[in-house]
């Protein structure tokens, strides 16, 4: 998937939550700082590529990447599995208790916005030709449908003209549907 479809689909999960989970009393800066943790977190599986997007988001990340890339072991390998998930997590955990005493926010709330984007990420995609190898070290790369010439391609016609368009019909279908539970979400704010 595009870099801009994982964006949508971190903001369709994170939409999702909001709207059918409990209300999450929080101030204006917590949301602000969890919606872009939960952008971040979208991006993030594929800093094992030196041209992901989040690295060109990033002041020095074209560097920082040259760096960092190495020890991942290439693209779809250990940050889309459940042991990057529990080690990105970590990570981010350590980064957010080094950040709290400088902003003042809810780091819980922007730690699972984080996580939140950061298994869409991985869930989309399952659905591409390539796979995620899920149970890595285990050499299996699982996707969705079981046949890869059946999963979508990455940027290709599915992607943009059906996954990224539906993404948006969901995101809507899930505010519309969970309007008053929105509403009271964004008047929190207020107090």
């Amino acid at each position: 998937m595009t870099g801009r479809t994982h964006d949508l689909a971190a903001f369709s999960a994170i939409a999702y939550v909001v709207a059918t989970g409990p209300l999450l009393h929080m101030s204006l800066a917590t949301g602000l700082v969890a919606f872009t943790a939960n952008l971040i977190g979208g991006l993030t599986p594929d800093i094992d590529q030196p041209t992901a997007a989040l690295w060109h988001k990033l002041p020095g990340g074209t560097l920082y990447s040259r760096v960092v890339t190495p020890f991942l072991g290439g693209h779809r390998f250990i940050s889309h599995s459940l042991i990057g998930i529990g080690l990105f997590g970590l990570i981010a955990h350590f980064i957010l208790q080094l950040m709290s005493h400088s902003l003042l926010t809810n780091m819980d709330i922007v730690w699972w916005s984080f996580m939140i984007g950061y298994v869409s990420h991985l869930i989309m995609d399952t659905f591409t030709r390539e796979g995620v190898p899920w149970l890595f070290p285990i050499p299996w790369k699982i996707g969705i449908p079981p046949l890869a010439f059946l999963r979508i391609q990455t940027g290709g016609f599915f992607e943009q003209f059906v996954i990224f368009p539906g993404l948006i019909v969901l995101t809507g279908y899930i505010i519309y549907t969970h309007y008053t539970q929105v509403l009271l979400f964004i008047h929190s704010f207020r107090h």
